[in-house]
């Protein structure tokens, strides 16, 4: 098994297909790594020599994959949210940041369907929203 950027890659595929499972590697940027790399991109991960893979890796090196692109990404949500931008105020209360509509759609980030407001006691007990009342004490 191949180990790229700290990343297994599946021996029976493809290497253009199997190197986008790197996170910040995906189909377009891969044509472009590989003809740099100068490996064929039909070839199997399994029939690569060691000189091919240690070539496919200096060219990944040289590219912001994995925990580096993760954490340049969470930073740049954090300083959004540190500026106090609108996009950060999005990201903070879980919204969609790029526009979307929120009225009908989102339940992605929104997550499942709360109900809010005026409710029947009944459905509320139910709930776990209110304690039900003992029964009052005959005199």
């Amino acid at each position: 098994m191949v180990r790229i950027a700290g990343v297994d890659l599946n021996n029976d595929k493809r290497i253009d297909i199997a190197l986008t499972k790197l996170y910040g590697l995906g189909r377009s940027n891969v044509y472009p790594l590989l003809e740099k790399a100068g490996v064929e991109a039909a070839k199997r991960v399994k029939d690569l020599s060691e000189e091919e893979v240690n070539r496919v890796q200096r060219a990944v090196d040289g590219v912001k994959v994995e925990g580096d692109l993760r954490s340049e990404v969470h930073a740049n949500i954090t300083t959004l949210k540190q500026i106090g931008s609108y996009r950060g105020s999005r990201h903070s209360h879980n919204l969609p940041v790029r526009g979307q509509r929120t009225r009908s759609n989102a339940r992605t980030k929104r997550g499942k369907r709360m109900t809010i407001g005026a409710i029947k006691k009944a459905a509320a007990e139910k709930m776990g929203i209110i304690q039900k009342e003992p029964a009052a004490k005959p005199a």
